[in-house]
């Protein structure tokens, strides 16, 4: 799939370089997994976005507005990325915002990434980064535009050559990878780091999360520390593109294999949410 982009509805729309997205990253985000010509849990990524702009006090896009951008590129999309972007659009004088503002919005379709089959076989390697998310129950659960602390979480990881890297709160909690969110399984259960102040509320975590109780599968909400990380317990990485990782060593520390991961990676491929192997036919 090439890529492709829409700027306001505009195949050859321009975006000012006044644009508050660019200048202060005044704006909020979603990427969603494009499966079989069409973007998986539109609905829970819509309504994420439309919280973040709400929060952030920007005029929320139409839902058929977004959807009319959808389809304008849709007839070049069979599988891939489609991202989501909305900003305050320009003006205001320095930070303050404008008390009229007109949004920007972008679409843009974008290629499958290239990941190895063997991440979601063997796993991952997760690092634990130095720098620690800030906690602002403000900005908390949106996926806003700045992602500094994320910027920087990276190239940590890619110095040490890790996969990825687990990011506390500043509080010394757990709270999540770089760019996915953290299954942790206990003794049978499922354990989500609770991270109402900080970080991410991962859309497919969410739908994990309901897949598991329609199972029967105990899950449980409560803050984790890597103190009280116990040396069976397993973990997994999970995001709207991947699905499920296994995380197989921490800080250079082996950790178990998870159970649960084989039946949640069966749920999402028989759904086909994600851009799996098995549902890219590799």
């Amino acid at each position: 799939m090439m890529a492709c982009c829409l700027v306001n509805g505009q195949s050859r729309g321009e975006l000012s370089i006044a644009d508050r997205g660019l200048r202060f990253g005044d704006g909020v985000f979603e990427t969603l997994a494009v499966v079989d010509g069409r973007p998986q849990l539109w609905d829970a990524h819509i309504e994420r976005l439309q919280f973040g702009c709400e929060r952030l006090g920007i005029p929320v896009p139409e839902t058929e507005t977004l959807w009319a951008d959808w389809q304008a590129l849709s007839d070049k999309a069979t599988s891939g990325v489609l991202r989501i972007t909305v900003t305050r659009g320009a003006g205001g004088v320095g930070y303050a915002p404008p008390v009229v503002c007109k949004p920007t919005r972008i679409l843009q379709c974008l290629p499958v990434p290239e990941r190895p089959d063997t991440l979601w076989a063997d796993g991952v390697d997760l690092r634990v980064c130095q720098i620690r998310l800030a906690i602002q129950p403000v900005l908390a659960g949106m996926k806003h535009l700045n992602r500094l602390e994320q910027v920087l979480a990276r190239a940590e990881c890619g110095s040490a050559g890790d996969s990825d890297g687990l990011l506390l709160a500043g509080d010394g909690r757990i709270a999540e990878a770089t760019s996915a969110n953290l299954l942790i399984e206990s003794e049978g259960t499922l354990i989500i780091p609770d991270i109402t102040d900080v970080g991410v509320d991962g859309i497919m975590q969410q739908w994990i999360v309901e897949q598991a109780g329609a199972m029967g599968i105990v899950v449980r909400k409560k803050p984790m520390s890597l103190e009280t990380l116990q040396d069976k317990d397993a973990m997994m990485l999970c995001n709207s593109l991947n699905g499920v990782w296994p995380v197989r060593r921490l800080a250079g520390r082996k950790l178990s294999a998870p159970a649960l991961q084989s039946t949640l990676l069966a749920r999402i491929n028989e759904h086909r949410i994600a851009l799996t192997p098995e549902v890219m036919g590799r």
